[in-house]
Order: structure tokens, then sequence, then C-alpha cells
């Protein structure tokens, strides 16, 4: 199992490229399932969960062909297998976007329940209940969810959520756009990445109205056409390499990146004292040697501060000026990383859902240990920032959302490596 070796003391400076948004890449490599011809995506990151999922169409019969360079072209019409079977899809909670897709074009469909990061509960009853409204028939079996469509399709429908969800949206976005009729779909979640989702169906043709808004129209087409598309620049990426150049008291300049995706968190770094420019695909921030202020930090969905970003501003506070209190609305088990920060010698206390965190003018080095992959991030940080050389364990959380974070960290003058760790 590999680790990182961070020797801290590091400010920040230079710059790096943001790869393709992982969290709009695996909802649009679930879309090509719904087209009639070939897709090509580009700007794809190299990340584990990316090649799952490209692994999973491939089990079930999809024709998939990457190039040097991520670009991926993927035929759907050999799909000869509708189940994602539970060894693919325990790993990756995202797998069950296949279910709105493989439903609206084939008919059926036989998805494992999902995985990933352990960060609380993310129950899938939205989705079901959603293409339940649609006319499908659903039934668990197994620890499988088994779905079929009614005969003639999917049919459009009117479907209130009752909580936010992306995972929802996107599914259910997925199997309206080739449901029978109209699909309006009430309380959707409006992040950036359904939004990319929503733009690449159209370019596929479809017809939805109300994009970026909680307010989707969806008039079902025949059929789907596939085209090319480029993913968008990853905004949690982005926002994570920022707050470790404040963490550090350094500089930034981050290319292919996009700022209007980013602005809780752009207006938060600013808060803590940075000075921020941004261009039309590109941001800077600069500390100028300046220890950072602390912050307060409540996520709620996008537009508001991003949950996904939580964890690295924890590790933010930690070295800054100050008290700051980081409060988690979404999920119950998204302060994991606390322990692990206060062992490098943070000043943080739990109170429910809320990480109250008193700033200290230096962490220390300690071996630490990744528990979910935003977590991981924030152990990075802590390092960059640290006296001493710190080693993070499990590391395998990093590498589902961050591609190439040691070439990257590098870069900007970070003594970073990656080894085995030692069998005992």
């Amino acid at each position: 199992m590999d680790q990182l070796i961070i020797q801290g003391g590091a400010t920040i400076s230079g710059e790096i490229n943001i790869s393709g948004s992982k969290n709009s890449g695996l909802p649009i490599i679930a879309a090509t399932l719904l087209a009639s011809t070939p897709m090509y995506l580009s700007n794809l990151p190299q990340l584990k969960d990316i090649t799952t999922m490209l692994s999973l169409l491939r089990c079930m019969g999809v024709d998939i062909v990457v190039d040097e360079k991520m670009r991926v072209e993927v035929n759907s019409s050999t799909i000869n297998e509708f189940e994602a079977p539970y060894d693919l899809v325990k790993t990756m909670r995202a797998s069950i976007l296949v279910l709105g897709p493989m439903l609206a074009r084939y008919g059926k469909a036989d998805v494992s329940f999902p995985g990933g990061c352990a960060i609380g509960s993310r129950p899938v009853d939205i989705h079901l209940r959603g293409l339940e409204a649609m006319g499908a028939e659903i039934h668990v079996d197994g620890g499988y969810i088994r779905a079929t469509a009614p005969e003639g399709g999917l049919r459009g429908a009117h479907f209130f959520m009752d909580t936010v969800t992306v995972g929802g949206t996107e599914n259910l976005l997925m199997a309206a756009v080739l449901a029978k009729g109209t699909s309006t779909l009430e309380n959707a979640a409006r992040e950036p990445e359904i939004v990319d989702l929503a733009n690449c169906l159209v370019a596929m043709g479809a017809k939805i109205e109300g994009i970026g808004t909680d307010h989707l129209v969806i008039e079902g087409v025949e059929r789907l056409e596939g085209c090319e598309y480029s993913i968008m620049p990853d905004r949690i990426e982005a926002g994570t390499y920022l707050t470790a150049a404040a963490a550090s008291r350094g500089s930034i300049k981050l290319k292919n990146a996009h700022a209007d995706t980013l602005e809780a968190v752009l207006l938060k770094l600013e808060e803590v004292g940075a000075d921020i420019e941004i261009g039309e695909d590109w941001i800077s921030l600069d500390m100028h040697g300046r220890r950072p202020k602390a912050v307060n930090i409540r996520t709620a969905p996008y537009p508001a501060f991003p949950t996904d970003m939580q964890s690295q501003f924890t590790a933010l506070n930690s070295v800054s000026e100050g008290t700051g209190t980081v409060s988690e609305t979404i999920f119950e088990n998204r302060h994991l990383q606390v322990h692990e920060l206060n062992r490098m010698g943070a000043n943080i206390t739990l109170e429910g859902n809320t990480a109250i965190v008193r700033g200290v003018e230096r962490l220390n080095a300690a071996p630490v240990m990744a528990s979910d992959l935003r977590a991981s991030a924030s152990l990075v940080i802590a390092a960059i920032v640290a006296e001493g050389e710190t080693v993070v364990d499990r590391i395998y959380h990093v590498d589902r959302g961050y591609e190439c974070i040691e070439e990257k960290l590098q870069q900007l003058g970070v003594n970073i490596r990656r080894a085995s760790s030692k069998k005992t």
C-alpha cells in the first residue's frame, strides 16, 4: 500500500494545471450509455474512480478505447450485459449513476448498492422513488437494485426531491431525457457538475430547460447521438491547491480553472487574507507571506460552501490566527480528519457536527492515516506546513480524487515523494 512522505515547512510557490473534474466525468461516462452512436470524451482525469467507471461499462460489453491523452471513445451499442456487479460497484458510489441511463435506453438494469467513502449515510431512495414515478418497477434483492421499465419505456413525470441530492438529480435527469413526454424535477441540485452533465446531454440532442436552477424541465426525445465533449475543470482540486497555498503563506497560479464555480471558496480565501485575481481560465492567490486568519465555514448545497472543501479549511484554520468554526450540515461523519490533525498538534474540539479550531503557529510532523478522499487532502495540507517529516498512509483515498498530486506539489516547491509502506 502506498504512502506519501512529506517534508514540512514549504512555502508553496508556482503554477500548475487543474485536471478535469472527477465529479463531472463520472456521470458523463454513465451518460454515454444513452448515445446511439459513439461518444468522444476529453479532459478526463487519470484517476482510480474514472478507470473503475470505464471498467464497469466494459464488463457490460461496452466498447471503450482510451488514448495516451485520456481521450475516450465509448460505443455503447455493443452492450450485452445489464448488471453492474458488486465487485466493481462496492468501491465507488458513482456507479449507481448507470441505473437511470440503462433503464431509460434498454428498459432494464440490475445494479448493486454502491460503496465509496465512509463519510455518512447517503441513501439512494430518492433515485428509486423518482424512477418509480416514471413508471419503473423496482425490487431490492440480495443487495441489488433490480429495475425494469414499463412497456413502451419510461414516462415523463413531475417529481419533487425532498432532499437536495446531486446523484439523485443526475440519475433522474439522465433517465428523463429518453422518457416519453415531459419530466419536471423540483428542488434539483444546482452544482456545476450537474450543469456540465446537462450541457453534455444537450450536445447529444436532449431537450432540457432550467439548467443551473433547481427547476429542471426535460422533454423526452426518441434517441440521443454521440458527440465530442470536454469535461469541465475540477473545482475541488482547484480549491484544495488554493487552500494549501494560503495555509503555507505562499502564492499560486492555477491554469485551466474556472473561478465562477468557486465563488463561495474564493470569498472565504479572501476573508483569510489572500489576494486573489481571476481570468477567463485561471486563478491566482498570494498571501504575501502573511499568516492566514481563521474563518467560519458552514457547508450547504451549491452555491453555498461545498462539503468537499470543509476538510481542507479545517487544516487551514489549524494554522491560522484566531479561532474558526467548521460546521458540516450534509454528511454526519465528515470530521474524521480532526483526530489526525490533533495528532499533529492542532487544537480542534468537536461539538456535534461543528469543529472548533483554535489556530496554532505551527503543526508538528506525525504518522497519520487517511480515512476518506477529502480528509486525506487535509492531511497533505497539514503535512506541508508542519515541522518535520510526515508520513500519510492509506493514500489510495487521495488517488481517487487528485491526479498526480505529488508531481503537482513538487512543481510548487513541496518536498514530497511516494513510497510503498513497510510490511509489518
